[in-house]
């Protein structure tokens, strides 16, 4: 009669472990879309959202003038003007046509930067909360130095070393919302090594990187992810103050941040031509504010 070795007892236990999480996580993610469906005001964030995208996406074919040619006798023309619905910017530039194009470049710095530091900082705090001990003290230890700038004044501080221009900002604000990922992906990281599931793998032999590839990363990604979305907004309007400040997009590229400040001095001529770039980014933050909120809620077991 054959006995079965600890070492395939093991093994066998993690298998039906493995079996159990993948059902729990189907039903978990069923669960998730069925609350959202339950959320109107996170489905017409979204909705908005995809519109903008697609907008801005095919942004040659839906807007009606060439973006950078202007004239002087239609300069500031106000909105509802013939062929100019949204009127005209400082230059005679269609407002309309600025804005879709705009949305390229401030969608574009909101969400590179986000998507850069999700990576990084996702890796690196991974690594600090499986591995602990020293590895956990020197990442978090230098994440806290980063913590001790306002992230508006060392984006401004970073993009003011490195000069102007969008690949320097882009750098800068990645370096900017590194660390704030890098906490939650220790945070929850930590939370997750000394679970039974690990455990089973840690009996079974399995290397740290099947662990964290297989095990650890299934259940911590979905919270970062989360979380990462809610650093859109913040991004999208860092990135325009950058812009605004001189130290992002340059003339005459469309950026609905650089627009802001090219505009500031015909606030009191045309108000609401002026007020356009800033209206586009307010939505913006706001539905990816609301839908963070909402894909939070939804994840949210309890919720």
């Amino acid at each position: 009669m054959s006995t079965a070795t600890p070492r395939s007892a093991a093994e066998a236990e993690l298998a039906i472990q493995a079996k159990q999480a993948v059902a729990k996580s189907q039903g978990y993610w069923a669960g998730v879309w069925k609350r959202l469906r339950r959320d109107p005001l996170t489905i017409a964030c979204a909705l908005v959202l995809l519109v903008m995208f697609l907008v801005i996406l095919f942004a040659p074919l839906v807007a009606p003038h060439d973006p950078y040619q202007g004239s002087m006798l239609r300069r500031l023309r106000p909105i509802g003007t013939p062929n100019y619905p949204l009127g005209t910017d400082e230059l005679g530039r269609d407002m309309l046509t600025r804005l879709i194009h705009g949305g390229r470049l401030s969608w574009f710095m909101g969400i590179v930067p986000v998507f850069l530091a999700f990576v990084i900082g996702t890796a690196l705090g991974v690594l600090a909360g499986f591995n602990g001990g020293k590895t956990n003290m020197a990442i978090m230890r230098v994440t806290d130095v980063f913590y001790a700038f306002p992230s508006v004044l060392l984006a401004v501080a970073i993009s003011g070393a490195l000069g102007a221009g969008i690949t320097n900002a882009i750098l800068a604000l990645t370096l900017v919302f590194i660390p704030p990922i890098i906490r939650v992906a220790e945070s929850v990281t930590t939370g997750v090594r000394n679970l039974d599931f690990v455990d089973a793998a840690r009996a079974s032999g399995a290397s740290a990187f099947t662990i964290v590839r297989v095990h650890v990363l299934g259940n911590v990604l979905g919270p970062i992810f989360v979380y990462a979305t809610s650093l859109i907004s913040v991004c999208m309007i860092l990135a325009s103050g950058l812009s605004f400040l001189g130290l992002g997009t340059k003339p005459p590229e469309p950026e609905w941040g650089l627009m802001l400040n090219t505009l500031r001095t015909a606030i009191y001529v045309q108000p609401w031509v002026a007020v356009l770039p800033g209206v586009c980014i307010f939505v913006t933050s706001i539905c990816f504010n609301l839908l963070s909120d909402g894909l939070r809620q939804a994840m949210d077991v309890k919720g």
